[in-house]
C-alpha cells in the first residue's frame, strides 16, 4: 500500500511540477514560462490586467518578457537588452480606442521626449487595427533594431529607436501606467 501511495505521489508531483513549467494564467489567459525572441530566450517577468473606465472594464492581459526577471520597473525599462511585451484582448477594441489609448499613455509616460518621437508614434500608430476578442498583439524590442508590432502573428512594421522602445514600454512600467495592479503583475505581483 505505501509503495502504491509513493507512485501515487510521485506521478501527482510531476504533472504538478510539468503544469508549473508550462506557464501562467490570469484571468483564464495564458502564457508559457519562457519564449524564444528573435535571438534570445525570455523568461515570463509577470502577468497584468489592464481595465479600464471607473467600471473596471477588462480590456486585455498583458505578458511581459525580460532577459532578466526583476521587481524593478527603471531596472527593466533602462536594461538594453530584448524584452517583449504581449496583449490579449479579452473584448473588442477598435482602433480609434487603440489610438487614444497610445496617446494617453505615451503622454502621461514619455512627454518630455515627444517632439523626438512624434513621428515614430505616428508610425506606430498606423500599423494598429482593429483587435477582437482573442487576438493577440506583441511588441517585441531588440536593441539596436527598435520594437517590431506582430499581430495575431504577422508582422505589421518595426519602429527604429531604443529611446521608442524605452517610451512604449514605460507606458505599462512608467509612472502612470493604465491602472495601477496591471503594473503590479507586470512586476511579479498578482493579475487582477
Amino acid at each position: 500500500m505505501r509503495r502504491i501511495l509513493l507512485c501515487v505521489l510521485v506521478g501527482l508531483s510531476t504533472a504538478l511540477g510539468v503544469g508549473a513549467a508550462l506557464g501562467r494564467a490570469c484571468e483564464g489567459v495564458s502564457f508559457p514560462e519562457q519564449i524564444q525572441s528573435e535571438d534570445a530566450v525570455l523568461k515570463l517577468n509577470g502577468l497584468g490586467l489592464r481595465q479600464a473606465t471607473f467600471l473596471k472594464v477588462d480590456v486585455y492581459v498583458a505578458a511581459l518578457y525580460v532577459a532578466q526577471t526583476s521587481s524593478d520597473a527603471d531596472a527593466i525599462l533602462e536594461s538594453n537588452t530584448p524584452k517583449e511585451i504581449i496583449l490579449h484582448f479579452v473584448r473588442d477594441v477598435g482602433h480609434g480606442d487603440l489610438s487614444k489609448g497610445w496617446d494617453e499613455g505615451f503622454e502621461k509616460n514619455a512627454k518630455s521626449q515627444l517632439p523626438a518621437l512624434r513621428e515614430r508614434i505616428g508610425a506606430f500608430k498606423g500599423l494598429m487595427t482593429d483587435l477582437q476578442t482573442g487576438e493577440r498583439l506583441r511588441f517585441a524590442y531588440e536593441p539596436g533594431a527598435g520594437v517590431h508590432v506582430d499581430i495575431n502573428g504577422t508582422v505589421k512594421g518595426t519602429i527604429a529607436g531604443d529611446d521608442f522602445a524605452r517610451a512604449l514600454f514605460s507606458i505599462w512600467l512608467g509612472a502612470h501606467p493604465p491602472n495601477a495592479d496591471l503594473k503590479t503583475g507586470l512586476l511579479g505581483g498578482e493579475c487582477g
